[in-house]
């Protein structure tokens, strides 16, 4: 079966959510975070996602983002994937993956859910 398309309203803000594989940390140390925001910056440049918020703790992330058009967050979260993965592998001299599955997105759509 084909994945779901995920929710987009244009201009309407997202919280994305991507947790580490089996609960696993996804940040040892600073150097770790400057460079998940380092590609998470890029990325969002590059896909034109403007980046509200953002959370990171040691085995999960959280991000409020609002994408320019429908690809846009998807296309930003493959990237860092790639990236942050890459760099986290060849650092601690690992292999696989890095995230559970697919990340989370649901629409902010009202007060309530943003407080």
């Amino acid at each position: 079966m084909a994945r779901l398309r995920r929710p987009y309203l244009f201009d309407c803000p997202q919280h994305v959510i991507q947790r580490g594989n089996n609960r696993a940390a996804c940040f040892y140390c600073d150097e770790d975070y400057k460079t998940y925001l380092y590609h998470l910056k890029n990325a969002a440049d590059n896909y034109q996602v403007a980046i509200h918020a953002f959370v990171l703790m040691t085995n999960h992330v959280h991000l409020l983002v609002t994408p320019s058009d429908k690809d846009g967050v998807s296309r930003m979260m493959q990237s860092l994937g790639r990236r942050y993965v890459q760099y986290f592998n060849y650092t601690y001299e690992r292999t696989g993956t890095l995230w559970e599955g697919r990340y989370k997105s649901t629409l902010v759509d009202s007060d309530t859910y943003l407080l």
